[in-house]
């Protein structure tokens, strides 16, 4: 086994996932040409030395679809010998990518990879590529599938957390992001994104609102009310103790509908000696794990423990942690039940914020933190994400 070195990492802006926001005129191979070239420029990199680009999209279908991955390759002007693969593990497919990617490093298979993610919400809608969880009601039925939102909403029921303390999550998520920007925190991996022109379509994240409070977020209704009116009483054929799902998440307290691309550099010693790359932490381990699918989002603790448990280490060595905001009850959860201390979680914000680009989260997640670990001199760290379909992932990196 070798080590798998992160040698550098860069992200396109999140942008509105609507017709109006910002890199809605950007098509989804755009913005991976626009990260493949800014790393490649960013690290002088000779990109023949490069083996694979894995790059992670929930919906490859349309504009994405066709291995989009391998065709950015060719657009964007890197060397032919260069390969490329797009896979979906539904929200955690950024740092799955990083992940396979350091993987095939650790094998000695291959010596250097690029891994991320891409996914434009504006242009192909969620759930456009169906499957059986939207067209089969005998798999519906059978598995126990409910939206996300009802999951979310039995958690927080389950849990006990109440609408003011979700909201404040929340909050505080804006909060957070917003300081980060004005502070400049995003700056150095960040990668404006222009037309063909060169007419700048989006130089920093659209959707973080800095004016957010909890009172602000108080006046919202729920999203989910009229879609528990047909899923609730699935979710509670598998948790009668919730007895009625109390319905707390709405669109303030939610991950934001965006689009975006973000790339890692990933490398063994001997990939990064010949690219001239120097390492800036290494991946001690990562994991993932099914849980229950009807409830779905758990799927980050049993994760992380798997994680920690081959990495030798216990939930309170970790310096920093990026827990993705799906919705405010997750990371909640997930600080509860390892014993987290709350100022160590997504310092600079979330997805709440920041937007949940669902197919480059991951590795925007894992180059905030290493980022941020760099910033404030800290050693270790680790990302989780709750995963559709009853999942979970989870990588715990060290600087070197």
């Amino acid at each position: 086994m070798f080590d798998a070195y992160l040698f550098d990492h860069c992200r396109t802006p999140r942008g509105k996932g609507k017709p109006e926001g910002g890199l809605h005129a950007a098509t989804p191979i755009w913005l991976v040409r626009t990260v493949l070239q800014a790393l490649q420029r960013r690290n002088h990199l000779d990109t023949a030395l490069v083996d694979d680009v894995v790059l992670g999209c929930v919906t490859p279908v349309g504009e994405q679809g066709g291995d989009i991955a391998r065709i950015a390759v060719l657009d964007a002007g890197w060397a032919q010998s260069v390969a490329g693969v797009t896979q979906s593990r539904f929200c955690a497919s950024g740092l799955e990518s990083v992940n396979l990617a350091a993987a095939k490093v650790a094998s000695g298979f291959e010596q250097l990879v690029v891994a991320g993610g891409v996914e434009s919400m504006s242009r192909v809608p969620m759930g456009s590529d169906g499957g059986a969880w939207l067209l089969d009601e005998r798999v519906v039925q059978a598995i126990g599938f409910v939206p996300q939102g009802i999951s979310a909403d039995l958690i927080a029921t389950l849990e006990g957390f109440s609408r003011a303390e979700l909201d404040a999550w929340a909050a505080r998520s804006h909060q957070r992001a917003a300081a980060a920007r004005a502070e400049g925190r995003f700056t150095r991996s960040l990668v404006p994104v222009s037309d063909e022109s060169g007419t700048l379509l989006l130089g920093e994240d659209e959707t973080i609102r800095p004016q957010t409070t909890a009172d602000t977020l108080a006046a919202l209704q729920p999203s989910f009310v009229k879609l528990g009116a047909k899923f609730d009483v699935l979710a509670l054929r598998r948790y009668p103790q919730a007895a009625v799902i109390e319905h707390r998440h709405h669109a303030g307290n939610s991950s934001g509908i965006v689009d975006g691309a973000a790339l890692v550099l990933v490398g063994s010693k001997a990939g990064g000696e010949a690219a001239g790359l120097k390492p800036r932490a290494r991946i001690r381990a990562a994991a993932v794990t099914g849980s229950e699918p009807t409830i779905m989002l758990t799927g980050t603790t049993p994760a992380c423990l798997k994680a920690l448990k081959q990495a030798g280490m216990q939930a309170s060595d970790v310096d920093l942690w990026e827990i993705n905001e799906a919705f405010a009850a997750v990371p909640l959860k997930t600080a509860r039940d390892l014993g987290l201390d709350m100022e160590r979680i997504n310092v600079n914000g979330g997805a709440i914020a920041l937007g949940h680009p669902l197919g480059a989260t991951g590795a925007m997640l894992l180059g905030t933190l290493l980022d941020e670990m760099e910033r404030r001199d800290l050693q270790t760290g680790a990302v989780t994400l709750c995963v559709g379909g009853g999942m979970g992932i989870a990588t715990v990196i060290e600087r070197v």
